[in-house]
């Protein structure tokens, strides 16, 4: 009997409920019609990364919330927003995106994924739930044109060095 099976239609279940024309617009407009991602959508604008998840991918793209933005110590985004600190950030932004279109159904096989950030995620499958490092993923399964899109309630930092 395969044991990830059930893990895989928990996975399933997870997937946000988004319009079908969602499918026509790209991982950004995606986002950004979700109305969760303002945050996201702002740090990708100040990174210069817009473009790049706007080119045809795929991608998959491990999106924090604004909520989880939220979570991090005050003044943290408003600093990496800053022009000075654009590539920290486009290097925090890029740890949450993997080439290729990773489903959930694909998710509960791997043990991690390297970003195009060139460091690896860990992803952990237990019982109904993922992690990728310590972020919750709490929706999966968001189609765009040119990618998916899970949602991650904790922005997730790439290793030192």
């Amino acid at each position: 009997m395969n044991m990830k099976s059930p893990i895989a239609a928990a996975l399933i279940g997870l997937a946000y409920v988004l319009p079908a024309q969602a499918q026509d617009k790209d991982i950004v407009d995606t986002a950004v019609a979700a109305g969760d991602f303002k945050t996201l959508a702002a740090a990708l604008d100040a990174a210069g990364l817009v473009e790049t998840l706007k080119e045809e991918g795929p991608f998959t793209v491990f999106a924090p919330t604004d909520a989880a933005f939220a979570k991090l110590p005050a003044g943290t985004v408003e600093d990496l927003l800053k022009p000075e600190n654009k590539d920290k950030l486009a290097a925090i932004l890029t740890y949450h995106v993997v080439s290729g279109k990773v489903m959930a159904s694909d998710v509960v096989g791997l043990d991690e994924a390297k970003t195009v950030n060139g460091k690896s995620v860990d992803i952990e499958v237990e019982g109904n739930s993922v992690k990728v490092n310590d972020a919750n993923v709490t929706a999966t399964d968001i189609a765009a044109s040119n990618g998916v899109i899970h949602v991650i309630d904790t922005v997730i930092l790439p290793p030192e060095g």
